[in-house]
Order: C-alpha cells, then sequence, then structure tokens
C-alpha cells in the first residue's frame, strides 16, 4: 500500500478512537476559530497532496512534491500579514491557502489544483509548472528551488528600508511589511543559502535595517540524506544579527505563538530573525519516491506516527475548538470537495502549442510617468566640473560614468550596487564620484559575493527599483548565472508576467587586457547568457555609442520591464587611439542625453560591397584597425557592429550583409558555443562567408594575453583568404 494510503488510514482509524500523539497543551494566542480556520487550511493541503497523486496516477497530473508533514505552516501565514512579501518552498501549499483565508475572493482549491493538472487557466503560472504563488497574495511563484529564492528575498528586505526614504515610482510593498522566506534543512546548507544567510547578517550587523524572516522547515532529511541532529540549531543560533526562534512545527499553537513573536520582532525592529520549525516529512520526497528504500521502516512509522494533523485535532479538542469527530468530518468532507473540483478542473485546456508556452517570457510594458531627461541645474549640480570636460572627446569609461550620472538625475529609482562601485569608484573607474554625487542609498558597496549581489538586485526590483548590479569581471558571474537563469529570466515565465524584477547587470568583460590576469579578469564567452530566453544581452564598442546604448537598456527595463545585461569590453574603457599615439580616434564627445540607440539596431560603418565584416566589442575596434590595410589591398567594405547580442537581431543582420559579396564573422569569443555559431548558421544562405574566433582556450596572463584571439593582422589575413 503506498504510504500516502497507509497515513491516511492511520488518520481515520486513530482519530476515531481518540489515539494521538503526546504533546503539551495549547499554547495561548489562537482563537477557537482562527484555530479551526488553519486546521481547515491544513486539511486542504493534505487532501490536495492525496489528489495530486491520483492526478498523476490516472495521467491527468504532473507533479507531486506536497506539502504533508509541513501543514504547521499554516500558523506561519496567519503570524504574518497578507501584504508581507513571501517567497516559499515548495511544500508551503499550507502557508498559501492559510493566507488565501486573509483575502477575499480567494478559491485556493480550484487554483491548485489547475496548477497540478497544468491547466491553461492556472491563475499563477497559467499551466506552465506546478507553483505555489500568486499576486493578490503577495506570493512571487518558486518552483523547485534549492535555496536559490533566500539571495532575493534579502534584497527585497532591504529595499524596505530604502523605500521608506526614496520611495520608488512602481513601489510595490506597503511601508510596515516584512519579508519572509522558507526552506528547508537540506537547502540550509546549500552555498546561495549560506551567502543569503552571512548577506543578512552582514548588514543587519552594521545597524542597517533589513526586516527579513527566514523560516527554516526542518525535517530531519533533504531526499535520502540525513541532516545531522542538531545542526541547523547549531550552524543558526548564534549568527551575529540575527536572532534565533524555535517552536514544534506539529504543534499548532506553539508554532503560531513563536512565529507571531518572531514577525512581531522583525517588524518593531526591522531586523532579521530565523525561524526553525521541527517538522517531519510524509510519503517520502515526491509520488515516485519510497522512503523505505534507504530508511528503516520503523523509523519512516515513527514519523508518520507524528502526523502534524492528529497533533492539531488533539490541540483542537483540548482547547475546546473543536471535537474530535468534527474534526474527522472537516477531513473527509475536505477529501470529497477537492475529488469533485478535481474531477472538474482536468477537463479544463492546457496548453499546446510553442507560442503559448512562450507567451509570458517578456513581461508586459507597464507605464511610467514622463521624464524629460535631467535640467541643467540638476546636471551642473550632478556634475560640477566635468560639465567642462564634455567639450572634448572621451574614452568609454568616462562617457559611461556621465551616461550613469544623467541617467540617476534622470531617474531616481536608479540604484547602482557591486563590489567597490562606492567610495573606490569600481576597479576601472567607471563609477568614480557617483558615490559622492547619489550617496550611500544610490551607490552601494556590497560585501564579495555575487549571489548576493545579483540577489539585492531582484529583489529590490519586486519593490520598485531599478537595479543596476554591477558584476565585477565577466568570470565571476559563473558564481551566480542561476540568479539570472533560474530567478530573474524565469519569473514573468511562471507568472504570466504578474510579477516582475527588471534591471540592467553591468559586465566588464571580455579579453584583450595587456598582460592582466589571466582567465579570471579576461572572460571571452557569452554561452551562458546567451542561451537564457527572454534576457537581453548588449555590448558596446565605443564610448558614446556605449552611453546611449546604456541609455536604450534601462529604458528598457523600466518600461518594459526587462532583465538586462550590458557587458562593457574592459580593454577598451581606457581605449583613446586607433592606428597611431595620440591620435585619439576611438575617443568621442559624449552624447546628449536624449539620445540613444535602439533596442535591435545594428551599427554599418562604410557602405563597400566586396566584404562585411560582422562583429561586436573588441572586434570592432580590429575591424577597424584592419581596414586600412584591406582598403589598400582593393577592398571596398564595411563593419557591421552587431551591439545586441541576444536576442540577435536577425533581419537587422541579414539587411546589413545582403548586399555583399562575402561576410566575415569576427567573434572574440570562443569558437564553440559562442556567437559565431549563431551567425554562420544565420548566413547559411550566403554563398561566401567564414568566420575568425578565438580559439577554445582560456587566455593567458603576460604577453601571450592576446596570442589566442583575433587580431587586426589576422583579420586582413582571414579576408584576403576569402575574397580569393
Amino acid at each position: 500500500m503506498p504510504r500516502s494510503e497507509i497515513v491516511h488510514e492511520s488518520f481515520l482509524r486513530r482519530v476515531t478512537a481518540r489515539d494521538f500523539p503526546s504533546g503539551k497543551a495549547p499554547e495561548p494566542g489562537l482563537s477557537a476559530a482562527d484555530a479551526v480556520r488553519l486546521y481547515r487550511a491544513q486539511c486542504l493541503s493534505r487532501a490536495l497532496d492525496r489528489q495530486s497523486r491520483a492526478m498523476q496516477k490516472a495521467g491527468q497530473g504532473y507533479y507531486t512534491i506536497g506539502s504533508s508533514g509541513h501543514e504547521g505552516m499554516a500558523a506561519v501565514a496567519h503570524a504574518a500579514r497578507p501584504t508581507d512579501m513571501a517567497f516559499l518552498h515548495y511544500r508551503d501549499a499550507a502557508f498559501q491557502i492559510a493566507r488565501a483565508d486573509q483575502v477575499p475572493g480567494q478559491d485556493m482549491c480550484r487554483d491548485m489544483l489547475l496548477s497540478f493538472a497544468c491547466a491553461a487557466e492556472d491563475p499563477i503560472s497559467g499551466g506552465r509548472h506546478k507553483v505555489l504563488g500568486s499576486k493578490a497574495l503577495t506570493i512571487p511563484p518558486q518552483t523547485s528551488t534549492i535555496a536559490s529564492h533566500l539571495p532575493k528575498a534579502v534584497g527585497a528586505a532591504f529595499s524596505l528600508g530604502l523605500a521608506r526614504r526614496h520611495p520608488p515610482e512602481h513601489r510595490a510593498l506597503a511601508e510596515d511589511a516584512i519579508i519572509l522566506c522558507s526552506f528547508g534543512d537540506a537547502s540550509a546548507n546549500h552555498s546561495t543559502a549560506q551567502g543569503a544567510l552571512n548577506t543578512a547578517s552582514w548588514t543587519a550587523y552594521q545597524g542597517l535595517p533589513l526586516p527579513l524572516l527566514f523560516v527554516c522547515e526542518d525535517n530531519g532529511i533533504g531526499i535520502s540524506t540525513r541532516t545531522p541532529n542538531g545542526w541547523i540549531k547549531a550552524s543558526q543560533a548564534a549568527r551575529p544579527g540575527v536572532r534565533y526562534f524555535a517552536a514544534d512545527g506539529l504543534d499548532l499553537y506553539q508554532t503560531f505563538a513563536v512565529a507571531a513573536e518572531a514577525a512581531d520582532y522583525v517588524r518593531r525592529c526591522r531586523k532579521p530573525a530565523f525561524l526553525h520549525l521541527r517538522m517531519v516529512r510524509l510519503y517520502g520526497h515526491a509520488g515516485a519516491d519510497l522512503p523505505t528504500t534507504y530508511m528503516a521502516r520503523e523509523e519512516v512509522e515513527a514519523e508518520e506516527a507524528n502526523d502534524p494533523l492528529l497533533h492539531s485535532v488533539r490541540l483542537l479538542d483540548l482547547a475546546g475548538a473543536l471535537a474530535p469527530d468534527q474534526a474527522l468530518a472537516i477531513y473527509t468532507e475536505t477529501l470529497d470537495r477537492v475529488a469533485q473540483v478535481a474531477a472538474e478542473v482536468v477537463t479544463r485546456p492546457r496548453l499546446r502549442t510553442a507560442a503559448e508556452v512562450m507567451e509570458s517570457l517578456i513581461p508586459p510594458a507597464r507605464p511610467c510617468a514622463a521624464r524629460n531627461g535631467p535640467g541643467p541645474e540638476a546636471r551642473a549640480e550632478a556634475f560640477g566640473a566635468d560639465l567642462k570636460a564634455m567639450d572634448e572627446p572621451q574614452p568609454m569609461s568616462r562617457l559611461l560614468n556621465w551616461a550613469l550620472t544623467d541617467l540617476m538625475v534622470t531617474h531616481p529609482e536608479i540604484v547602482l550596487m557591486g563590489e567597490d562601485v562606492g567610495r573606490k569608484g569600481g576597479v576601472y573607474g567607471v563609477t568614480q564620484k557617483l558615490f559622492t554625487r547619489f550617496g550611500a542609498g544610490r551607490v552601494m558597496d556590497t560585501l564579495l559575493d555575487e549571489q548576493s549581489i545579483l540577489g539585492l538586485g531582484i529583489g529590490m526590483a519586486h519593490n520598485g527599483f531599478l537595479p543596476v548590479p554591477e558584476i565585477q569581471f565577466l568570470a565571476y558571474l559563473h558564481n551566480a548565472e542561476d540568479q539570472l537563469r533560474g530567478e530573474a529570466a524565469t519569473l514573468p515565465f511562471f507568472s504570466r508576467g504578474q510579477f516582475s524584477n527588471p534591471m540592467v547587470v553591468r559586465i566588464a568583460g571580455l579579453g584583450y587586457q595587456k598582460g592582466f590576469g589571466g582567465h579570471f579578469h579576461n572572460d571571452n564567452s557569452l554561452a551562458v547568457l546567451r542561451d537564457i530566453p527572454g534576457l537581453i544581452l548588449a555590448c558596446p564598442s565605443r564610448g558614446a555609442e556605449a552611453a546611449m546604448m546604456l541609455r536604450e537598456c534601462v529604458r528598457l527595463a523600466r518600461e518594459d520591464q526587462r532583465v538586462v545585461v550590458f557587458l562593457e569590453p574592459i580593454a577598451l574603457y581606457p581605449m583613446r587611439d586607433l592606428h597611431r599615439d595620440k591620435d585619439g580616434l576611438w575617443m568621442d564627445h559624449y552624447p546628449a542625453p536624449d539620445q540613444r540607440i535602439g533596442f535591435g539596431t545594428v551599427g554599418t560603418q562604410g557602405t563597400g560591397r566586396d566584404l562585411a565584416i560582422i562583429t561586436y566589442g573588441n572586434g570592432v575596434y580590429l575591424s577597424h584597425q584592419a581596414e586600412p590595410a584591406l582598403r589598400a589591398a582593393g577592398i571596398d567594405l564595411r563593419i557591421v557592429d552587431l551591439r545586441w547580442l541576444a536576442p540577435l537581431p536577425e533581419a537587422a543582420i541579414r539587411a546589413a550583409a545582403q548586399d555583399c559579396a562575402a561576410v566575415l564573422v569576427v567573434d572574440e569569443c570562443r569558437r564553440s558555443g559562442n556567437l559565431s555559431e549563431a551567425l554562420m548558421t544565420l548566413l547559411a544562405d550566403h554563398p561566401c562567408k567564414a568566420r575568425l574566433t578565438a580559439e577554445d582556450s582560456f587566455i593567458a596572463t603576460g604577453p601571450a594575453y592576446a596570442a589566442t584571439l583575433p587580431s587586426a593582422q589576422g583579420i586582413v589575413t582571414a579576408a584576403l583568404a576569402l575574397l580569393r
């Protein structure tokens, strides 16, 4: 017999016989009516778990990781407010059900069954996944997270304090709100969880507001791997700046009392807390998991004997809130009601086509207040003496700095964050003076943890800010790429565009730094960014273009709610000269603040029809260096600067190359897995084409820094060979 049936039959038998597990008397705090409501939420959560297994067996449902054993989370929901944003563990159906009871017009039974059935009418994901989440309940959707939601919970909590001082235009959370995030004991060991907990502690230790309640649901096991007894308390109880609370999650009354105390502490003190709840896991990890294959039967049966629903019936009886026979009737009536609703839900339409699935990849545009750019007085105050320097051409790094200044003057919801971006002004000086111009509330030096930097941005975007997090080097992104792939980019997809986290991530990257850093500071692979659905990847090649593209990236985030990565070529930051020393040909004047380069617009220099060189970033610079030698060889050429690397502006690329006799793709990234592959496929019909790429190698330090990369001479050689 399946464990779900064993637990069910045991519940019926033991309630009828008044055979309850031992435990404490009910603690004060819950009224009889509230306690009964929470028990009903627990019963609905259990009934949904049972129904999900029946649906899967019948081929009508597709996901069975349930919440059985974790029904105590209903009491945590009751201790918080519906306006407190909650990032939930996937075993928290009882939390969402109990919260729905606080908000009129909710039907969690039908909504969750629609999600189980992957029905297109599922109100949160539209049939794309079985997720917890609800716009009305302030619960962003989460899938099978391994603590990847904790960094953004820290960011959302941090945003609450900042929003009190600088309310953003699209503020989403109440001024006195707190943030909750829940997770399992196994996930607490993940580096993402450890980073988020450390960041919360680091922030609170400095006295900064961070109203965040961590809720660890400790059932003692992660799939089949045991959590050492006492580990969670030992590792969390003394964390600096984070107050520790603990309760028996099987005890509805005690869980509410302790959760209410913890939530009140977080709300009043604006400090983080850690709520440690003892739970049990019933039915195994998921529908196909058999716990008796890796646990002794006696151990499994001991967990089942501690069924939290049995504890709730005992406590309700002792409190005089509900007699056992009444509790049993609620349980069986709930099972019947869920089965009836499920019979109708499984007939509802499901997604069928690629277009239907992909409909929510891109979030909807949102109305924004008109911003006419910074006025003369505001600009004069922000720029100071730099205004006079705008009369002269400047390298990319300085033009980016001025673009950021203009954007921050225009849009007060923009917040910069990253390692060394504040007082130091960035490793390469791109953010110099911004800390002085805008203060610590808008230019933040973070701790050294890329997951926390991106999580801070994602969380702040949940509350209406427009974050501009900086990853110091492209190679450092790999420590945190799932924050973009698994969290930021998936949010509109799994919420039908109801939630979004728009931001512009600045990353210094690519190669050609002379003799510095090796592969950690010269990373020439974009594969990890180019294959994230919905993400925009932009890469400028010279200063004026960088300023105008950055403005467009901010517009895309602010108005279209997009997640944008702005990749800045490190080697071109200080570049002044093109062909000879002090020719100044790679510097630009600062473009007027209202000038932008539109999304998907490629840049074409020259009108030659013999050869089109299609490239980006450093490749544009090298192609211009190669141009005189090619023209001397009688080749009339044009240089096509892609600018927008994901999604590729395919029509514009074809149009830029269609009337040329030959096409040379110059890709400074590695031959495998990068842009040149997509471009060669796009140009498959062109009769004369070739590509010049970097080798499939890491980059060396010292004199060989460019040995594996395309060069100006390499472009000349490749072009001549192609045309021959």
